[in-house]
């Protein structure tokens, strides 16, 4: 999303209403320190929307 969007870290982190370095951390591949539902709302305010489905295994 950031590379589509052409961000710079810093820019994705404000429009994210994250900090700069979870924003290092997500691009590492690094969630750790990120709940679900934050992860939901960042991709949201990148402009993505979220469809979580549910079926059998």
């Amino acid at each position: 999303m950031m590379r589509r969007l052409e961000l710079t870290q810093q820019a994705a982190a404000k429009r994210m209403g994250i900090t700069q370095p979870k924003v290092s951390d997500m691009m590492r591949g690094d969630f750790t320190n990120l709940p679900e539902r934050k992860l939901m709302d960042c991709l949201n305010r990148l402009g993505d929307d979220i469809e979580i489905r549910v079926k059998p295994a």
